[in-house]
């Protein structure tokens, strides 16, 4: 059995051992009224205000149309109300009714009693490592389902992240940070074939970005590489910059060279243990204080992880 297999296997096992133990397979999640789904969707909508159900959609990963028969049987059953947004018929917002708040306020009781059955046959070190085990789970499944997407820059999610990356530098930066005095790039230098721009996103919810121009005759340049606080911690940062260099291999450049201002460690950091060296300066950027360079090698080489 290769590698890849023994993982699967690993996977498979856990999957199972947690449906069996949180009570998933039964027809009534938590010795309650409903099943898991449906259960699952109260929890989701917890709180007074009205929630996107297309957003809803996003973060559980479900289909419109499950979604959907989810939410007729919570009305049904008097627990939810569906309604057109008020801004926007188009779009369709669910809350919970005060009998469904009830019911969420059960069912929260009742994954407490789960979660204290779980670690009550442990003793306290044993409770240690499974809850340190359990955040790194979550925190490695939710790294596993960002996506990576190639976006026009005047996207809205684009332009979302380029906001919030403009903001954050203005903070960190002694100086502040104006983009109008900054080397950024025209929007046509990101764009096929002059470039591309990246949007990462988790829930359905722009969380990062990175862009590539691949200048004629010149080494590929990355700019704009950003992560937002929410999603930090995940690998997200190395993983824009593994997948910016693959495109600029893929498109057959074999070196790739970007800045970044001394404010931003890690960026410093994450540059140098992905394989970049420092050179002298090959722009102008006001904000730079640092220049480098990496050998991506031939066409569709696997960049440096």
């Amino acid at each position: 059995m290769d590698s890849e297999q023994v993982h699967v296997t690993q996977v498979r096992r856990f999957n199972r051992t947690v449906a069996e133990r949180v009570g998933v397979l039964h027809d009534q999640y938590l010795g309650g009224a409903r099943p898991y789904g449906q259960a699952r969707l109260l929890w989701e909508l917890g709180g007074d205000g009205a929630h996107d159900v297309r957003s809803l959609r996003d973060r559980l990963g479900l289909d419109s149309g499950y979604v959907s028969r989810l939410l007729r049987a919570l009305e049904s059953d008097g627990l939810v109300t569906v309604a057109p947004h008020p801004r926007d018929r188009r779009i369709r917002t669910a809350r919970l009714t005060a009998a469904g708040r009830e019911e969420r306020a059960h069912l929260d009781d009742r994954s407490d009693a789960l979660a204290a059955s779980l670690l009550a046959p442990l003793d306290a070190r044993q409770r240690t490592r499974l809850t340190s085990a359990m955040a790194e789970v979550e925190r490695l499944l939710t790294a596993s389902v960002v996506s990576l997407e190639t976006v026009d820059p005047g996207h809205a999610d684009a332009a979302h992240c380029l906001r919030a990356y403009a903001a954050e530098l203005a903070d960190l930066f002694d100086e502040g940070f104006d983009p109008g005095n900054s080397l950024l790039p025209d929007p046509g230098e990101l764009r096929p074939p002059r470039g591309l721009f990246l949007v990462a996103r988790l829930h359905g919810e722009p969380v990062g970005c990175g862009g590539l121009k691949l200048p004629p005759g010149a080494p590929a340049e990355i700019k704009r590489l950003w992560v937002s606080p929410r999603a930090r911690g995940l690998g997200l940062a190395r993983r824009l910059l593994a997948e910016l260099e693959e495109r600029a291999a893929r498109h057959g450049s074999d070196r790739v060279r970007l800045d970044t201002n001394k404010a931003l460690e890690a960026a410093v950091r994450l540059y140098r243990t992905s394989g970049y060296r420092e050179v002298p300066a090959f722009n102008d950027e006001p904000y730079a204080h640092h220049w480098f360079e990496k050998d991506i090698g031939a066409p569709g080489a696997t960049a440096s992880r």
